[in-house]
């Protein structure tokens, strides 16, 4: 079983959301994507997408941009971004997802000997900026959402469970200065996390680190030439 990450994909199956106008690296990119993934994903394989999914504003639409993984193979794990409107209850999402799809919102999920947590995160501050109330309350709420996943991966956790942490946005400032998300995903001793948000050109932004015995991966479709990065 091999786990592969891509995020960011911003599906619209209507046309009406045209990627290709934030510039060419968006230039066909969704069959880049669908010619990628089917040439490297097997049955058993599990691919994780890191939030902003689609640009549906509800389920009903969402249900159309749908039949795009229906092509793809391989199991496939969604977390929710910012741009995911769609996403409101967590139980309407899962019973809409076909049998090899699955949505993580605040918990975890097992396979095999590897446990998948999610949650979508918040944009941390860069250093000695000003944060106001309403950015405090946010990130606040995202980090005990965090620690809800981690608390509900920990109670399953077996001695040899890899844990792969899923963040819609980067769990750290641009300066990469520590953190009380960093703090949380080292202190629940996580492997790997994934994550997305960062688009364009001029982005302070690494693809591949490691600190602190945790690996991060930046898989933006558009950051990863609308490949699948194998990060396990």
């Amino acid at each position: 079983m091999n786990i592969y990450s891509i995020s960011d994909l911003h599906l619209d199956l209507t046309g009406s959301k045209p990627m290709d106008i934030f510039g060419s690296s968006w230039d066909n990119y969704i069959d880049e994507i669908v010619q990628d993934w089917n040439s490297k994903v097997k049955e058993d394989d599990i691919v994780l997408i890191s939030g902003d999914i689609s640009w549906a504003m509800d389920m009903q639409d969402f249900k159309k941009d749908l039949e795009f993984f229906y092509k793809l193979k391989g199991n496939i794990v969604l977390n929710r971004g910012n741009h995911d409107y769609w996403w409101s209850s967590i139980t309407q999402i899962r019973n809409a997802l076909p049998k090899n799809m699955y949505a993580i919102q605040n918990d975890c999920i097992r396979f095999d000997d590897v446990i998948i947590c999610g949650t979508r995160g918040w944009d941390i501050p860069e250093r000695n900026e000003e944060i106001d109330k309403q950015t405090e309350k946010m990130l606040s709420r995202e980090l005990s959402r965090m620690e809800l996943s981690l608390s509900s991966m920990q109670k399953i956790r077996k001695e040899n469970d890899k844990v792969i942490y899923m963040i819609h946005y980067p769990p750290f400032n641009s300066t990469r200065q520590q953190n009380a998300f960093l703090d949380l995903l080292e202190r629940y001793n996580v492997d790997i996390v994934v994550y997305g948000h960062l688009h364009g050109k001029n982005i302070r932004a690494t693809l591949y680190e490691e600190r602190n015995g945790i690996k991060y991966y930046l898989t933006s479709c558009d950051q990863v030439q609308n490949k699948l990065v194998q990060i396990l």
